[in-house]
This record gives C-alpha cells, structure tokens and sequence, in this order.
C-alpha cells in the first residue's frame, strides 16, 4: 500500500489558529469535491505513489514538530490512517484538513481536524457530512470559507443550529479576491460572533498562485 503524494513542502502556516506557525504540509492528490473557488486544482491529479515510510523520511528532514496533511482530500486515501499514527508515535502535532464529506471517525483522537464546512458559494454545500459534527472537540476546528453575504448568513445560521462555538473552534475565512477581508470582519463585529476571523496568510506574504507555500 501506498499514498499518492502531490507535494511535500516547509512553510508559514497560513490558516487555521496555527496561523503563522512554521509547518510541514503534505498534500495528497485526488479529491471527490469541486468547490468553485478551489486554489488547488492541481492536487486533484498528479503525484507520485510513496510508501508511508517515504514520506516519514522526508517530513523528518525539515525537523519542524508541526504537519499538516491536506489536498486534495486526504480522507480519500486508506494509507492517511496509518500515516498519521506513525507522526503521532513520533511525537509530531498533527493537522489534517478535510473537506467535510467524509466521515472522521476514523482519525486518531490527537489528531487536530480542521472541517472545512461548504458554503453554497462553493456549489459543494450538499455534500456536507454533518454527522462529523459529533467527533469534533475543543482542539479542533470547523472552518467556513465564505465568498459573500449570502455564504455568510448561511454559516451564521449553521454555526446558531449547531451550537459549535460551544463544541470546538469556529473560523471564517474570506474567499481570496471575492470578498475583502475587512467586510468579513466587520459582518462578524456587528453579529458579535464567537469566531475567528483568518486570511489566507501565505496569500499576503508570497504570490497567491505560488506553489510549495
């Protein structure tokens, strides 16, 4: 068994509440979603097939405690699973970023789950798997990428329906080059929302086409 590996880099952490911290992504190719405003359509084919040991040798080079594993979707892939508990044995903190759809309830507790929760701006909102809701703590979050008003009052509401600011930790982001980031803040101020609001960090400190950050 292998993991088809996209790309494996050292970078500024750009989102999440880990934003700005150094971190090692490894981006997995193949996703079952096609949000409208996907910056990573590159991941969606592609890769080279490496052994989970492969990619342990590579990530241990750059000798950061942070990982994330993203994509793509890297819950599409069965070698996630033993990936992730190898970095945790290890001793790494262990992100992994997924698109929602599918079910987490097989992710090692210590993993941090980042859910991305998709808007109808995305075109991709009825593919939410909202039983996930249930596996999610205070360590982790739930992410809404928001690309107007109506993208905003829609996650508003889920965020009321669901209760999540009491479960675990809630994020808006902005879609880059659609919606400016002070707007978002200011809907998020005059709404006295229990979230976070996050920008695309890597965005603003290097090309926001650029690869490998």
């Amino acid at each position: 068994m292998s993991l088809r590996v996209n790309e494996i880099f050292y970078s500024i952490q750009g989102e999440s509440t880990y934003a700005g911290r150094p971190c090692v992504f490894v981006r997995l190719t193949g996703c079952n979603l096609r949000c409208r405003w996907c910056d990573t359509t590159y991941a969606y084919h592609g890769g080279e097939r490496r052994s989970v040991e492969q990619v342990l040798e590579q990530v241990r080079a750059y000798k950061c405690p942070l990982i994330e594993i993203t994509g793509g979707e890297p819950l599409l892939q069965e070698e996630v699973y033993p990936l992730t508990g190898s970095l945790l044995l290890e001793g790494y903190e262990v992100l992994i970023e997924t698109g929602g759809s599918l079910s987490v309830d097989r992710l090692d507790p210590m993993v941090v789950k980042i859910l991305d929760l998709k808007a109808p701006g995305s075109e991709m909102d009825p593919c939410n798997n909202l039983d996930n809701l249930r596996y999610l703590d205070r360590k982790d979050q739930i992410k809404f990428v928001v690309a107007d008003r109506q993208d905003y009052e829609w996650a508003k509401h889920v965020m009321a329906e669901h209760a999540l600011a009491e479960k675990t930790q809630v994020l808006f982001s902005p879609v880059f080059g659609e919606l400016h980031p002070g707007m978002l803040a200011e809907w998020i101020l005059a709404d006295r929302l229990d979230a976070r609001l996050q920008i695309q960090l890597h965005k603003y400190l290097w090309d926001p086409n650029r690869r490998g950050v």
